[in-house]
């Protein structure tokens, strides 16, 4: 494994920030790493980077144990944290150029064009970092943070500050890194973790509350499934009770309803036997699956 986390504690005083959580990352694999704000994401990244030690557990990186070899842990691992470190009164190209003579890159500047290209900074790159958004900030955060072709990537709130188009050419760059490299991605946006991320650990006051596949999580919420479904005009409401494994259903407008079964029974089927024996059109239906911010939301309230 490229991230390795057993019983990992980290005590603030009388509080526990992070309480005996464990998990692990492999290359290749994008990891969504979740919580409301306070509940230790952040604690857990900076260990993880070598910034604080933890008060008992144990943190792994590339095999190397972050409390007994940090440098050797600092060397494998690019970070971009919450709160983007930059020297404003620098210009990018120079930053970078900067950067690189930091970790010893031998070919500096072929190696900053690179990560120029990659990361959209090309049209920028003679400004001053003061003089940039924050998208643009984001950007040349990202880049110093890959610069030295790490295993590891941590991420801390990446996209934050993007506009639309900045978001979509960088979650495809986070996903084209994720291909041969560990990401460890932080974000409050639940889009960004359905369109990133491979595997979700969710962490609520300091507790590891979920870690599953991204495909998985709809499971969290254990319960019933809803179809939602338009017919083209008015059906007998009472009529509805004959489809088989229907638990409940509610009229949302017009002709459009909210059919509740089971997790086991998926009623699209019943419905359109429903709609040609009574003779009704269906304009459209689907069914409507949990997301990411579905099962957040249940395991952190």
């Amino acid at each position: 494994m490229s991230v390795n986390v057993q019983q990992l504690t980290k005590i603030y005083g009388a509080q526990k920030a992070v309480n005996e959580i464990s998990f692990s990352v492999k290359k290749g694999e994008i990891l969504g790493f979740l919580g409301p704000n306070g509940a230790g994401k952040t604690t857990t990244m900076k260990i993880l980077t070598c910034f604080i030690p933890q008060s008992s557990g144990k943190a792994e990186v590339c095999g190397y144990d972050v409390e007994q070899h940090p440098m050797e842990v600092r060397a494998k691992i690019g970070y971009l944290p919450e709160h983007n470190p930059l020297y404003k009164d620098m210009y990018v190209k120079e930053y970078l150029a900067f950067v690189a003579g930091l970790h010893h890159i031998s070919d500096k500047k072929s190696r900053v064009g690179d990560l120029i290209e990659m990361t959209g900074l090309g049209r920028e790159q003679n400004k001053l970092i003061g003089a940039l958004s924050k998208g643009y900030r984001q950007r040349v955060g990202l880049a110093q943070a890959m610069l030295h072709d790490p295993e590891v990537l941590i991420l801390d709130e990446p996209t934050s500050g993007l506009d639309p188009n900045q978001l979509v050419e960088i979650r495809s760059l986070i996903k084209q890194i994720g291909q041969e490299k560990t990401v460890i991605f932080s974000t409050h946006i639940m889009q960004e973790v359905q369109a990133i991320c491979d595997r979700v650990v969710i962490i609520n006051k300091g507790e590891k509350v979920a870690d599953d596949p991204i495909e998985k999580l709809q499971s969290r919420i254990s319960g019933n499934t809803q179809v939602l479904v338009e017919f083209k005009s008015k059906i007998d409401e009472s009529k509805l009770k004959q489809i088989p494994n229907l638990l409940e259903y509610k009229r949302l407008e017009r002709n459009r309803y909210q059919l509740i079964s089971n997790q086991e029974h998926d009623l699209r089927a019943n419905v359109f036997k429903f709609a040609v024996d009574h003779q009704s059109v269906i304009l459209e239906m689907y069914k409507e699956n949990y997301t990411v911010e579905d099962v957040f939301q249940k395991l952190t309230k």
